[in-house]
């Protein structure tokens, strides 16, 4: 139980700071928040994606990027243009790590503010740290894993990739399965009810048409579990947001 418990909770909280931070701070700018708070949420980013930290700058410029020509041949991640899933996932991380090491000039519409912490980015985005917490995740399964649940050790792969195997799900799906509340000229969807198990990422179309909307959900019975939390860090003035939708 204790393993599943671990399990469910990185997946969680490391896809809550991915679309908190990384996307709808980072790329998005949906809110403010004072420098204290960013770095706080920063580091907070860094230990719960462990693994596969994101580096906000890489993040944020390929996003932009991608809402600019979505689902066409500059889109960097659209499925349109993939076999699969894993030709897609392969160019998405080609394309991140040029932006991390800033051997790609961004597009114009990338350009911008984005958070930058030059030491966090450092470690975070180091071979050493990721191997580490690899370790941290391998040692835990070892603690903990009964004997007769070996299967059990089928999800640590999952650790280790969760940033990459979030963003695949979600610009794979929102881009191929569900429905459309809008035309936006591109190919994005609404993947509900799967969305949940998201946290809000699967209202691709949603999004697409509203990209500074800090709410994915527009129907009534699409609800996207982060705008919630949003709109309570709101009021305890952790953040602002742009506007109350």
């Amino acid at each position: 139980m204790i393993i599943l418990l671990f399990f469910v909770a990185h997946w969680f909280l490391s896809l809550f700071f991915q679309t908190f931070f990384q996307h709808r701070y980072a790329s998005h700018r949906m809110f403010t928040m004072s420098k204290t708070w960013e770095r706080i949420f920063y580091l907070m980013a860094y230990v719960f994606e462990g693994a596969s930290f994101l580096n906000p700058r890489a993040y944020a410029i390929m996003h932009r990027e991608h809402h600019a020509y979505s689902d066409t041949e500059k889109d960097p991640h659209s499925p349109h243009f993939f076999t699969d899933v894993f030709q897609m996932m392969k160019a998405t991380i080609i394309t991140f790590r040029d932006h991390l090491k800033r051997s790609r000039n961004p597009e114009t519409c990338a350009e911008g503010y984005y958070p930058e912490w030059p030491i966090i980015d450092r470690i975070g985005s180091s071979i050493a740290s990721r191997l580490m917490f690899g370790a941290l995740y391998t040692w835990f399964y070892i603690e903990f894993v009964p004997v007769g649940s070996e299967w059990m050790y089928l999800l640590l792969p999952v650790h280790y990739l969760m940033g990459p195997l979030h963003g695949a799900i979600v610009n794979w799906c929102g881009h191929k399965y569900g429905y459309s509340n809008f035309d936006n000229n591109d190919k994005s969807k609404n993947s509900t009810p799967f969305d949940f198990l998201m946290l809000g990422e699967l209202f691709q179309n949603n999004h697409h048409r509203h990209p500074n909307s800090a709410n994915f959900g527009s129907k009534w019975f699409e609800i996207d579990p982060v705008y919630p939390v949003m709109k309570i860090m709101h009021h305890l003035r952790i953040i602002k947001l742009r506007k109350i939708y």
